[in-house]
């Protein structure tokens, strides 16, 4: 019997338009690292710390698949699918760890 999770893939935005694609089974935790640049390798090396664009699974072999798709994919694509649900390419993830500073100083 295959269990279900939660896994993610997502598109992180960093400096001079560079994005880069991933899979995580916890998202939130993933974009932390990402913006304090936890991990060695491209996301620190290029400032990757805008959360562009996510989307969800709940089988590991479909977010593979689907991670693996969105690397062959052409830069003008991902920036379209970027556009159609975040057309500002604002970070999704703005308020996520503002919440946690803000009540840990309360």
């Amino acid at each position: 019997m295959v269990k279900n999770y939660n896994f993610h893939i997502y598109i992180m935005g960093g400096i001079n338009r560079v994005i880069y694609i991933g899979i995580t089974n916890d998202l939130e935790r993933r974009v932390f690292e990402h913006k304090n640049e936890i991990i060695r390798g491209f996301t620190k090396k290029y400032k990757c710390k805008k959360l562009l664009y996510f989307e969800h699974y709940t089988e590991v072999e479909q977010a593979i698949a689907r991670e693996k798709q969105l690397k062959n994919w052409h830069r003008d694509w991902k920036l379209n699918l970027i556009k159609i649900q975040n057309p500002n390419f604002i970070d999704l993830s703005i308020d996520w760890f503002r919440k946690d500073a803000e009540t840990s100083s309360a």
